[in-house]
């Protein structure tokens, strides 16, 4: 990382950063110069702005802005990075016809910014902001809003964008913002490597080498920048703005205490994103990042797939590879062509014999080159791609908020697609319809049809219903056996399937033949799945809950913890005892429910005090609103 060069460089040359309490601000009759190391600093002390060297001689000089007072200094702008000082001392000074220039030792100009874009009065002032923007107020404000600005330091970025620094294009004020590279960790001037917006479409920005592209962004959806559909973060903001104005990226940082910076490294050829940690640059995210980021990679109409264990180049549908032989040897940059010509600018007439065949979870091919129609449905989107021999494919322009809106029609090859494991867009490559008519048939021979499907499902279902059925059988004729009736046929009855858990309870049925077994999901239902907010205590059996059936009777259902050590012996006994010792002044047994391993108690809810206290308390007296006495048990049993 640069700045971790740069450190010791800078550490060695600490009369270029004095730790200085200076003013933030210079007027038209004040300078700063290199000889009496003096600076600006912010108003909150988090930028830094004099001369300073990376070189061990000091033989060039540059005027930049750095974080002031962190651990590794770490330079974010440089004025002159084309033109250093080499002849001390040098000096920044605002001129009368409203420019900041830098003069060397011979007072020879070495650089001066732009030309104010309004008129700056004889009390302009040129200030540094907490944001890092060095803000040139044509009325000696010290504001950066658009009514004062007249020049500022965001307006023309070297390698670093800083949150509310914007990357692009502004067509009213004539100004292209990029981020280019050092050359080298001691050499500010401007490297190979950029990172910019190309204009044309909808919004991309590309990583280039010279003219060389690297990588891109994928083009903006109204959403997401469609090759960084991870780009998600609590503590920052990404935006872009698309608009006949202006087009750019920007970001912002919840947290004024977190400091980060997106930098553009010559070495690596990628647009990283530090983060400082404990005192130290934390890469947390860089592009290109693995193979499928490398622009085109798989050439024209191919996609690269990483949602494998490895990454691949693959044709779209309806595509095969150009070059058999270069594609078996995974170099994919001549791409894929055709297998069934177009009916209409493939060598046929009839726009009608095309079609499409829609591929998810892409990355939008690059969209430069494509035309956008912002009020076209995707509907209309078809027919106007079906009308024009030369369209190859078309997407929705704009998915924000979950809706399709515009349309974007590709004229030309599909370049620098991937393919995702999560959703991204849909894109719908036109074919030919024989060629559609064979991936639907490929499609249906995969997919079982529904009368398979439903056939397999209704075989499932009745052998897993079967023993249910005979189980609920048996119940009812060993119930009617006992001469009961079936008053309790509309409380549903889950099969028991412990084994173990139905020899225990054969024995002690008899002696509760009135007491109704509730089926699991009445239990569910009652007590809202068993939530923590129904939950009113727990003791050494299992936790206790409040729940409600659905005739508007209130419940304590207490359940076997899976832990406890308490097993279906002590489960059938206090089943046979509390059925037994019904009492209008005891907690009443309303039912049990017993399914696997799941064994719960359904006691009436009472209301005078929380139901763990009635059933696992220490023995007390409570005075019911009639001042009658109400007694409880405690039940234990011994292991």
């Amino acid at each position: 990382m640069r700045a971790c060069a740069l450190s010791l460089v800078l550490l060695a040359t600490a009369a270029f950063f004095p730790l200085s309490t200076s003013t933030d601000t210079i007027g038209p009759s004040e300078s700063i110069t290199t000889g009496n190391n003096e600076t600006l600093v912010s108003a909150g002390g988090v930028f830094q702005l004099g001369f300073f060297s990376p070189d061990d001689d000091g033989a060039r000089t540059y005027l930049g802005i750095w974080y002031y007072n962190i651990t590794v200094h770490t330079v974010v702008w440089v004025a002159n990075r084309h033109s250093p000082v080499r002849s001390t001392p040098g000096v920044l000074r605002l001129s009368a016809d409203g420019r900041l220039v830098i003069l060397d030792g011979q007072n020879g100009p070495v650089w001066s910014s732009a030309a104010p874009t309004r008129n700056v009065t004889a009390g302009a002032t040129a200030r540094l902001l907490d944001s890092g923007n060095f803000v040139l107020s044509a009325d000696g404000s010290g504001s950066d809003s658009d009514q004062s600005v007249a020049w500022q330091s965001f307006d023309y970025p070297t390698d670093t964008l800083l949150p509310g620094m914007k990357l692009g294009v502004d067509v009213r004020a004539g100004i292209t913002r990029n981020i280019t590279a050092w050359r080298a960790a001691s050499d500010p001037s401007p490297g190979d490597v950029t990172f910019k917006l190309v204009t044309g479409g909808l919004p991309q920005f590309f990583l280039f080498r010279g003219d060389a592209r690297l990588y891109t962004s994928g083009p903006w959806n109204g959403e997401i920048l469609t090759g960084v559909p991870y780009l998600k973060s609590n503590d920052f903001t990404f935006r872009v703005v698309y608009s006949p104005d202006e087009t750019y990226y920007s970001y912002s940082i919840g947290g004024d205490a977190l400091l980060s910076r997106l930098v553009v490294d010559e070495a690596a050829g990628q647009v990283q994103r530090f983060v400082l940690v404990n005192g130290g640059w934390s890469n947390f995210w860089y592009y290109p990042n693995d193979p499928c980021d490398s622009y085109a990679k798989c050439g024209p109409f191919g996609y690269c797939d990483n949602t494998g264990q490895s990454q691949a180049c693959v044709c779209l549908p309806g595509f095969q590879p150009r070059s058999p032989q270069q594609w078996n040897l995974r170099d994919g940059k001549a791409g894929c062509v055709r297998t069934t010509r177009l009916g209409c600018g493939g060598g046929g007439a009839n726009a009608s014999s095309d079609g499409f065949w829609v591929v998810k979870r892409m990355k939008l091919p690059e969209a430069t080159n494509a035309t956008v129609y912002p009020g076209m449905t995707l509907e209309q989107c078809r027919q106007a791609c079906l009308s024009n021999c030369s369209c190859r494919a078309y997407a929705a322009a704009n998915v924000s908020g979950g809706l399709s809106r515009g349309c974007v029609i590709w004229a030309v090859d599909l370049l620098d697609m991937r393919l995702y494991p999560t959703d991204v867009q849909d894109v719908y490559i036109r074919l030919a319809q024989s060629e559609i008519d064979a991936l639907n048939a490929a499609a249906r021979h995969r997919v079982p049809s529904k009368r398979v499907v439903l056939g397999v499902v209704a075989a499932v279902a009745g052998v897993l219903l079967l023993p249910s059925v005979v189980c609920c059988c048996v119940w009812r004729k060993r119930r009617k056996r006992h001469g009961e009736t079936d008053h309790h046929d509309a409380l549903p009855f889950r099969a028991r399937k412990q084994q173990a858990l139905d020899e225990d309870w054969k024995s002690a049925e008899k002696d509760v033949d009135d007491l109704p077994l509730f089926d699991l999901a009445v239990v569910l239902a009652a007590t809202d799945s068993f939530s923590a907010s129904n939950k009113i205590g727990e003791g050494g059996f299992g936790p206790v809950y409040m729940g409600k059936l659905e005739d508007g009777q209130e419940v304590a259902v207490k359940m076997l913890s899976r832990r406890s050590m308490q097993g279906a012996v002590e489960f059938k006994n206090e089943v046979k005892l509390i059925a037994k010792l019904q009492h209008r002044n005891l907690v009443r047994l309303l039912g049990c429910c017993i399914d696997e391993e799941e064994r719960k108690l359904l006691y009436e809810y009472m209301h005078n005090q929380s139901l763990d206290t009635f059933i696992f308390g220490i023995p007390t007296c409570l005075l019911s609103g009639k001042s009658e006495h109400v007694f409880f048990i405690n039940i234990r049993w011994k292991e």
